[in-house]
């Protein structure tokens, strides 16, 4: 089982500590962490043609559209043919997954609940370093410094669609957009839920199912 390659998902609302389960699971497991969000980064930086693309929606303030994300995802996993990986916000939409579905067969969809309100409280305590993604929780993981980056320095911002007035309708937007992708995967028995309000009391269930798939690296305390 240890020779197969592992192709995982974590799907989450914002807020739901998606990234965090991905880090853990990475470490735990030596799964490669793929980060729509970091490759859509990286391909700003670049000036890449879907780079260029996806700026001109951010200026406006509106989401990246499939099309875009597609490409950029497309691209980075064709370079990873021969490698476990796990990716971490895609596919979000219907679009998305057949996209994917065009490259490889997943294996397992983890898809976290967490309650409205308490995604609500998290996402209005958010504050991000813009160039590396880096994301801080005023309540449970501030930075050293109130208002900078711990490893640049340099200033944190509140993103618009995490201030307390625009988070619920982000939140709807994502479950609208979602909820066929979550039918899709369950539809083909390779969807697992888990649900509660601390990623802590959260991690053990997920790092068992996982480690049904493949060795651990570092166990469940390590991560």
């Amino acid at each position: 089982m240890a020779s197969k390659l592992l192709r995982a998902v974590v799907l989450g609302p914002p807020g739901s500590g998606k990234g965090t389960v991905c880090e853990r699971i990475a470490r735990s497991f030596g799964l490669q962490h793929l980060s729509s969000g970091q490759f859509l980064r990286e391909s700003l930086g670049s000036g890449g043609e879907a780079g260029v693309l996806a700026q001109q929606y951010l200026e406006r303030g509106l989401l990246v559209p499939d099309h875009v994300i597609t490409r950029v995802m497309v691209t980075e996993l064709e370079k990873r043919r021969e490698q476990h990986w796990l990716l971490d916000g895609f596919p979000r939409t219907l679009g998305q997954a057949k996209a994917l579905d065009g490259i490889c067969e997943l294996d397992l969809v983890i898809s976290l609940n967490i309650p409205f309100e308490t995604l609500k409280d998290r996402l209005s305590a958010r504050w991000v370093h813009p160039a590396s993604g880096r994301v801080y929780n005023m309540d449970f993981n501030p930075p050293h410094t109130q208002g900078v980056d711990d490893l640049t320095g340099e200033p944190l911002v509140q993103r618009e669609d995490d201030k307390p007035e625009a988070v619920a309708a982000r939140l709807r937007k994502y479950k609208d957009a979602a909820k066929p992708v979550i039918e899709l995967y369950k539809s083909r028995g390779i969807l697992y839920s888990f649900s509660g309000t601390e990623t802590n009391k959260i991690w053990p269930y997920v790092y068992a199912l996982l480690s049904s798939r493949i060795p651990p690296i570092l166990s469940e305390e390590e991560h």
